[in-house]
């Protein structure tokens, strides 16, 4: 699939990024897209006319647009589940109609989203209440998909925040709950369970804590307590009645779920308004997407940039840096969005993969990284390309001096990792300060950055809801084209079950070594020297 694009590997992916600089003056407009208020700046990677060429060449032969146009209008995309795609539907529920297994689904989506503004809109007044008052906390208890998107959409919007004090609990380590619960009113707090089927082990047992603690404390958790779930009988079982269960569909994957009942936590957190116009930021990306020529088309030139660097440059890893404090949970997000999506091994027809999946994603918000991480991008043996975000605005115009700081930091940092430092210039450096002789060689060394290292910079004008929603649906578009390019289906996820499934198996063996000769030597020496301390 990649011979024509690896053969430009040893005369491309080290081409020097300044010189391509020298060469087009125009650069820099001719290696980005705009849409709307949001720039996409690829042009500080080894990616050239005719490069691009190659990778829109590939989107051809391994139509992405065909299976674009599949996944929006309903077709089983998901191939190995035989479920379609539609968490885009989440953000249309107006569009025009959608059959999927024979029924329209956009009635149900708006009334889904009906019920969810209702609700958002009885907590946010104080007349559905707790035993001790108006709900002052949410508690979101949920993992993966149903963790990662509403943490990180709330924690995004923090200046939208007008409602109640927003909490989450993913983790089954019984610290997470506790440190949340203690500071916290059992009789003015809203708890969501999240999960699909009510099964869940580490959120069904953060919930039964949170009922337990809920009860003890005075409230009452049949008016406290809301399901995310698509089982009514689980639900019931738990105590939650039907009136506070909001349901999803099977075609609307975890990691992509904050555009629906999931991210009621948000909505009430932000309200209703602000929840719709997030959104209008998703649909916009949407209509972008399936419109715009490929090299005008932001997702698809994202993703491109993302095959360049890893299928064809090798760079196993990519940094997303956010220099916007209030993202700071975004590189999580997008390392469930992306490594749960690409990281397959095996093609669409169960073949071995010929080639990389997706890459390992990381990252931190800037200027942090700056002071932790980015000694090796800059000077390490590794290259690891960077993809900075920022905006132009902060919503604090008391503290302007603080953005303005922000954002020369994040401009400095991309032109530092391209332009990098010769060994002439760090002589020159030490000479100055005073160096001679093989001294001054020496310590000049230690100050020679390679350069030529890629990044890319997404900026918009104000992380806003509409902002954030075109962000999310950005990357997860991203991520589609990628999988189409490498043959993969990006919204199934085996890989996570085996681990889950060894975890039921092992419980009992905490407590009593019968039955644990089956396991490995290593797990039965583990298992031994845990339940010595457990006695």
């Amino acid at each position: 699939m990649f011979k024509d694009l690896k053969s430009l590997r040893s005369q491309q992916c080290g081409e020097s990024i300044s010189e391509l600089f020298e060469d087009d003056p125009n650069r820099a407009d001719m290696f980005s897209v705009r849409f709307e208020t949001l720039l996409f700046d690829y042009s500080k990677t080894q990616i050239t006319a005719a490069v691009r060429a190659g990778l829109i060449e590939l989107c051809n032969r391994q139509n992405v647009a065909g299976r674009r146009e599949a996944m929006f209008e309903g077709g089983k995309v998901n191939e190995t589940e035989q479920r379609a795609v539609l968490h885009t539907a989440l953000r249309d529920p107006d569009g025009p109609e959608l059959i999927v297994d024979g029924e329209d689904i956009r009635a149900p989506l708006r009334a889904t989203l009906g019920r969810m503004e209702r609700l958002a809109r009885r907590v946010r007044s104080g007349e559905l209440a707790g035993p001790g008052g108006p709900f002052t906390d949410v508690v979101n208890i949920g993992i993966g998909g149903s963790d990662l998107g509403p943490v990180m959409a709330a924690l995004a919007l923090a200046p939208y925040h007008d409602g109640p004090r927003c909490h989450f609990v993913s983790n089954v380590d019984g610290a997470h709950i506790h440190d949340i619960l203690q500071r916290i009113d059992p009789k003015t707090t809203l708890v969501i369970v999240a999960s699909k089927t009510f099964t869940t082990v580490e959120t069904m047992t953060n919930a039964a804590t949170a009922r337990r603690w809920v009860e003890s404390g005075g409230g009452k958790p049949a008016r406290q307590f809301l399901a995310l779930s698509t089982s009514e009988e689980e639900t019931a079982a738990f105590g939650i009645p039907r009136e506070h269960v909001f349901g999803f569909e099977d075609w609307v994957g975890g990691r992509y779920s904050v555009w629906g009942p999931i991210g009621l936590s948000l909505m009430l957190a932000v309200g209703p308004d602000h929840f719709q116009a997030f959104l209008a930021g998703g649909k916009s990306m949407d209509t972008h997407f399936r419109t715009a020529p490929w090299k005008q088309t932001m997702p698809v030139m994202l993703a491109l940039t993302g095959v360049w660097h890893n299928q064809v440059c090798g760079y196993p890893t990519r940094a997303v840096l956010p220099y916007d404090q209030r993202l700071r949970r975004l590189p999580a997000y997008l390392q469930q969005l992306e490594m749960e999506s690409n990281g397959k091994s095996v093609a669409m027809d169960g073949s071995p993969l010929p080639h990389l999946s997706g890459p390992v994603v990381w990252g931190e918000p800037g200027t942090n990284g700056q002071h932790a991480f980015y000694q090796l991008l800059h000077q390490g043996t590794s290259v690891v390309p960077a993809e900075f975000l920022v905006a132009a605005n902060g919503h604090e115009p008391e503290l302007e001096q603080h953005h303005r700081l922000l954002v020369v930091n994040c401009l400095a940092q991309s032109e530092a990792l391209m332009r990098g430092r010769s060994l002439d210039d760090a002589c020159a450096l030490m000479r100055a300060a005073g160096y001679t002789g093989t001294e001054l060689e020496r310590q000049a060394r230690h100050r020679v950055f390679p350069g030529n290292r890629p990044s890319t910079t997404l900026i918009y004008p104000q992380l806003t809801p509409y902002v954030l929603g075109q962000i999310i649906a950005l990357y997860e578009h991203r991520v589609f084209v990628e999988g189409v390019i490498l043959g993969i289906n990006s919204f199934d996820q085996w890989g996570v079950e085996l681990g889950k499934e060894l975890a039921n198996s092992l419980l009992p063996l905490l407590s009593r070594a019968n039955g644990d000769a089956e396991k490995d030597g290593s797990t039965r020496a583990l298992l031994d020297f845990v339940r010595k301390f457990k006695a």
